[in-house]
């Protein structure tokens, strides 16, 4: 694509971008370790590597031998400083390239890279440039291959990577579920040319087809008939055009549609046939309008023919034509919902224009084996998917100028589907999408910013000794109001909108201001007091008959559940009530029958044979897994069925951890002979998700979690919590029993799904027959 018109007009853009902080273009570039380059006919994609230092907060059980336990803390609490690997990608125009390799070898410090990986079709056009500003040796890579790793990878780690459009939706972009297997599919690159090639494994792929007639054509035609030099704006004209005025229609040859040969009188019969036979000029915007229908009619049909030959269901497009463009995507969706009948559906990558950087980036680490860890996108320093009508977005550019950022965190745990679920292609984790539901989506994003401040004052008070937490605290602020700002104006910024995205992207910006976990010291001390009632409970339980004691122990578990510093009602309940406990949390409840309630069901269950191995999954500390989930688990081992304990591997909200249960385990163990002989035996395992998010992503699950599930043969899953039964898995399918179990804390909620505060959910499900 041609320059920026005038000089002055690009290094003022250019000026006012690349003088922002380096962490908010360029983050972490000091610490950057390898570098590749994609660079195309207009756009620049810049990948590094990177080790992003921030804090974590440790626990350690304290050593109680010889000392009054009662007296001490449950466990010891510190902050230690962690390194995370980081993946940066940053797009920007080829006007800026000079500039920006400046700027990264004014900034980049610690570095022992000798070679930068290179492709795309302006790779040699730069390469003296590169070696020259960076001192790095150039290592050019197949254009195609990088294409399809960078494929691979984004499909494989990023669940809502794919998406359909939809001209004129509410949402527009419609995000599919990522089959858990990938393979096989057909990528259809539209760059000048077409190329066609299925995608068959990691590291097998094939072109089967390609056209030379593609997005080069659309231009060069486009060129000689409107004499517009620019790819964009022949789109922008095209956008405005009417084909109709220009193509010949099947209605304009049969005065209507041809019923014999199932034709509809409005389909395209002969493209620009009208120009032949009149006298008149056409307009630019018609002609480039009946241009793009064509070369996208004629890429459409080439596609659908070769998925069926191949017998390929999955077609994804890509290249610089689609880059997303509405209009083209439009066509494109078009053409293939015709030629196919609606059989095969057009799909568009989020970070399509990212896929040859992050190829090239995988073929320079091959050594340190990327694919061994699982990825995350990292929300706070990735700025998302544009909206593709500026008018609806008028903060698009505010940020980052003329940039766009994506940031892949490495996760410690590879991650996998829960085996048990009944169909992993077909399971979405979220109950509500708030791309599709407007009241929705404006009921909680006014939730997220009401509850801002208390954040805020949370954070800075979970670290006291800290000279900079308001600071920082500030930053955090300011960062996620951003964050929630961008969402009201393009919710699919970071796929499918949902609570569980709107949480997350908290946990990320309170990480990325070291913040890494706000509640710990309110965990500490909700432990150390509900330790101590512990004993009492269980022995009250034991007194009751059995069916008394389980519908006790259910209460308990519900009553617990209470205790969610993430719901407002629940956080404003504790700190106007420091003294409100366990036996009143009970008496809020709803009484039966319950808002969902399956529970007779449940108990002429527990009347028959014992379940071989329960998973449960579980939510918030203190009086939540003490005196709720350990009673109810201990009555699952007194009925000889196993037990896997799942927690956070990391801190979000309230929520246990892994290393907090346990300490909490550890000392309950020592109370209880019930839970100690399970816990030398084996029959009671303690196991973590992977996850740091207060709701739960059954097809991103630690793969040792998903190893024992397997091997201990479990048939129930228990899963509780509003954040892991409600926002999530209230509709998801199992191959075995399950238990979904919520005490309803948000009024709004509630009331939507037929009930009022503290209403209980109680879905005991079997599975599909």
């Amino acid at each position: 694509m041609a320059a920026c018109n005038g000089k002055s007009t690009s290094d003022h853009s250019m000026d006012k971008s690349i003088t922002l902080p380096p962490d908010e273009i360029f983050r972490n570039l000091e610490n950057a370790k390898r570098f590749a380059i994609d660079i195309g006919g207009s756009l620049t994609k810049l990948a590094y590597y990177s080790t992003v230092q921030h804090k974590v907060a440790k626990v350690r059980s304290f050593d109680h031998s010889g000392k009054d336990a009662e007296s001490e803390p449950l466990y010891e609490i510190s902050m230690q400083e962690e390194i995370t690997p980081r993946l940066h990608f940053i797009k920007f125009e080829n006007t800026y390239i000079e500039t920006c390799l400046d700027f990264i070898k004014d900034h980049l410090v610690n570095t022992d890279t000798k070679v930068i990986k290179a492709t795309g079709g302006g790779a040699y056009k730069f390469k003296d440039l590169i070696e020259k500003k960076l001192k790095l040796s150039v290592d050019k890579e197949d254009e195609m291959s990088c294409l399809i790793k960078g494929c691979n990878f984004v499909l494989k780690n990023i669940p809502l990577e794919a998406f359909i459009y939809v001209k004129h939706g509410d949402p527009e972009f419609r995000f599919q579920t990522t089959c858990p297997d990938i393979f096989p599919y057909l990528l259809v690159n539209i760059g000048s040319g077409v190329s066609i090639v299925k995608v068959e494994s990691e590291d097998k792929f094939e072109r089967i087809g390609g056209s030379s007639i593609g997005g080069g054509t659309f231009w060069g035609l486009g060129a000689l008939l409107t004499k517009t030099k620019k790819f964009d704006e022949l789109l922008q004209l095209a956008s405005k055009g009417q084909h109709t005025n220009v193509d010949m229609l099947v209605q304009d040859t049969y005065g209507g549609a041809y019923e014999a040969l199932g034709l509809s009188g409005n389909l395209i019969a002969s493209s620009f046939g009208k120009s032949a036979t009149s006298d008149k000029e056409f307009s630019k915007e018609d002609m480039a309008k009946s241009l793009l229908h064509m070369i996208s009619n004629d890429i459409g049909q080439l596609a659908c023919l070769y998925a069926r030959l191949h017998n390929l269901q999955r077609v994804y497009f890509g290249g610089f034509f689609i880059r997303g463009h509405p209009v083209t995507m439009h066509t494109i969706t078009y053409s293939i919902n015709y030629f196919t009948k609606g059989e095969v559906q057009a799909l568009f990558l989020r970070h399509e224009g990212y896929l040859g950087a992050i190829g090239a980036f995988l073929k320079g680490a091959e050594e340190e084996n990327p694919y061994q860890y699982s990825w995350g996108e990292n929300y706070a320093g990735s700025s998302g998917l544009m909206s593709t009508s500026p008018d609806l977005n008028p903060m698009q550019r505010s940020r980052s100028g003329t940039f766009d950022m994506l940031e892949m965190d490495r996760l410690e745990r590879q991650l996998v589907n829960l085996p048990l679920l009944q169909d992993p292609s077909t399971y979405i984790p979220d109950t509500v999408d708030l791309t599709e539901d407007a009241m929705a989506r404006e009921y909680w994003l006014c939730c997220f910013e009401d509850a801002l401040d208390g954040v805020v004052k949370r954070a800075i008070a979970s670290q006291p000794d800290s000279l900079d937490a308001a600071k920082q605290a500030e930053k955090f602020r300011q960062k996620y109001w951003n964050k929630l700002q961008t969402l009201r104006h393009q919710p699919f910024a970071y796929g499918s909108l949902t609570v569980r995205s709107l949480l997350d992207t908290r946990e990320h910006c309170l990480n990325e201001f070291n913040f890494p976990d706000p509640y710990l010291k309110v965990k500490q001390k909700e432990n150390d007091v509900a330790l101590k009632c512990f004993q009492r409970i269980v022995f009250s339980l034991d007194a009751l008959n059995w069916e008394e004691r389980q519908l006790a122990l259910v209460k308990g578990l519900l009553a617990g559940n209470v205790f969610d510093w993430g719901a407002k009602a629940v956080s404003d309940l504790l700190q106007s009530d420091p003294q409100f406990g366990f036996e009143q949390a009970k008496k809020m409840l709803q009484e039966r029958p319950w808002l969902v309630d399956t529970y007779s069901n449940w108990i002429e269950r527990l009347k028959g044979p014992p379940h071989k191995c329960a998973l449960v999954f579980v939510d918030n500390s203190g009086i939540d897994i003490i005196l709720g989930v350990f009673p109810f688990v201990r009555e699952l081992l007194s009925r000889k069925t196993e037990v896997i304990l799942a927690s956070n591997t990391g801190p979000a909200l309230n929520d246990v951890t892994y290393s907090e249960s346990q300490i909490v385990v550890e000392r309950i163990a020592a109370m209880d002979s019930i839970i100690q002989s399970a816990l030398k035996e084996e029959r009671l395992l303690l196991v973590e998700t992977g996850s740091s998010s207060p709701c739960l992503d059954l097809s991103r699950l630690d793969k040792g979690l998903a190893v024992l599930v397997k091997k201990r043969k479990t048939d129930l899953v228990i899963i509780e919590g509003m954040g892991r039964a409600i926002h999530t898995n209230y509709n998801a399918v199992l191959r075995c029993e399950s238990l979904k179990l919520a005490v309803l804390k948000n009024a709004w909620l509630a009331e939507r799904l037929g009930g009022k505060l503290f209403s209980v959910v109680f879905k005991y499900e079997l599975p599909p027959q």
